[in-house]
């Protein structure tokens, strides 16, 4: 039998109060002529009963003062969740700048190395000029650029280099202070990325703790939504397209269908404000919220990417297998975390054919958003989930969704789609334009 939950309890207490009043009061009236000692009894009972009933009624007011706890709980423990994950997501993003730039600064150093190696000639004279001037051994110039190059103008404003070389002299000196200022600027952006992966890993365990804790709070229908997944799963092995996929699971399993009917209920909220992107964001800013602080159809604008990384192709572009794009496809970092890209309901999450891991949010108003390719999922059926909140992880390679992209990818690669009553719409006018990105 399942354990009686708090609300029942005090259902239960309230009645057994309110039984006891009507029962003693209609004994009295039933038993006018009872003798002074049994009135005395019933009028201790009552009295009580009555107690009893007062301090049900305590109880429910701190049960209220609880659960009003628990929800503030709920609205500090999003509100981290979505600050965390933004942090993971701004750091991911400046560790894939700066390994750019350490590529970009690795690409002229050998520029500049084939150079030396097509100057041969003017590099020997130079050496031996450097010789005649005292410089036994001279510097080496590739390693020692610096002293080098302070060297070579040396010999070049005391005229121990030969004329007819002097002014390819003066473009090795200009490449080896090119060199420098690369070499200072590699290791700068060196620093950088050893303390943004610092930064990244203490992100990434806050969030595992934070996922980890917003997850807990569910374990009540753990039980129920063992039986929900199972059943997703059975039917994400039956259907044969996304459209089934949504139709079958907002009909046939209850936590996916319940977070439909949420959706469908759920008052239509106002359109966003139009005093700036500060306002805009100010509509989403409760992290309290349990259904959509815009209506997605008039949320173009203001939503973010789900994720940190570079955009392969976009909506209406052909991919590799000459197949039309029905989404977006975002090459990531690996392990990036994946954020919901506006509120919803989650009706589906798990595997679906080619897609790897597929997960479904319900947008309201007739819309789905779908992300595929991720490696986990951290939500559960039914959940609803703020703008800018983990929701899933990349993995460490690609592979899971290559009929969907098209080709192979060294990284991994998000899938994202729109969808207006069943058909693949164009995501482009919903992404945020400028880099002040909405977050619940």
């Amino acid at each position: 039998m399942r354990p009686r939950t708090t609300r029942q309890l005090i259902a239960g207490a309230i009645g057994a109060g309110l039984f006891a009043v009507a029962f003693f009061a209609a004994a009295q009236e039933t038993a006018p002529e009872a003798v002074p000692e049994e009135l005395n009894i019933r009028r201790e009972n009552l009295g009580k009963s009555a107690e009893d009933l007062g301090r049900t009624k305590e109880m429910q007011q701190k049960l209220r003062a609880e659960i009003q706890q628990l929800a503030e709980e709920r609205s500090r423990l999003s509100a981290e969740l979505v600050a965390t994950a933004a942090r993971a997501r701004d750091t991911e993003a400046k560790m894939s700048a700066s390994e750019a730039k350490l590529a970009d600064l690795a690409d002229t150093e050998n520029d500049i190395r084939k150079k030396f190696e097509s100057r041969r000639a003017v590099v020997a004279e130079l050496l031996a000029a450097l010789q005649r001037m005292g410089r036994n051994p001279p510097p080496t110039l590739l390693v020692q650029p610096e002293d080098a190059l302070a060297s070579i103008r040396s010999a070049i404003v005391l005229g121990a280099v030969l004329p007819e070389i002097r002014e390819q002299a003066e473009e090795l000196a200009a490449d080896l202070e090119e060199l420098g200022r690369i070499r200072r600027e590699a290791v700068r952006h060196r620093n950088l990325l050893a303390a943004d992966k610092a930064d990244l890993l203490a992100a990434q365990q806050r969030l595992g703790l934070l996922v980890e804790v917003r997850q807990t709070k569910l374990k009540e229908r753990e039980q129920t939504l063992a039986g929900e997944t199972r059943k997703a799963a059975e039917l994400g092995r039956q259907v044969q397209s996304l459209e089934d996929l949504i139709a079958r699971m907002e009909k046939d399993v209850d936590a996916a269908r319940k977070a439909a009917e949420a959706a469908a209920a759920a008052p239509e909220p106002p359109p966003p404000p139009t005093g700036g992107p500060r306002q805009d964001l100010a509509a989403l800013s409760d992290p309290g919220r349990m259904a959509p602080a815009v209506a997605f159809g008039s949320a173009k604008g203001l939503l973010p990417l789900p994720v940190s990384g570079t955009r392969l192709r976009s909506f209406g572009e052909t991919d590799d297998l000459g197949s039309s794009q029905k989404g977006l496809t975002i090459s990531t970092r690996s392990q990036a975390q994946v954020t919901a890209p506006c509120d919803g309901w989650v009706v589906y999450a798990g595997p679906f054919r080619s897609y790897g891991q597929l997960l479904i949010l319900n947008a309201g108003g007739g819309y789905h958003v779908l992300l595929a390719g991720m490696e986990k999922i951290s939500v559960s059926l039914g959940q609803f989930v703020l703008t800018g909140e983990p929701v899933a992880e990349m993995g460490a390679a690609s592979g899971q969704i290559v009929s969907v992209v098209g080709g192979a990818a060294r990284q991994p690669v998000l899938y994202v789609e729109f969808r207006k009553d069943g058909q693949s719409i164009d995501p482009g006018p919903w992404w945020a334009l400028n880099s002040e990105k909405v977050r619940g």
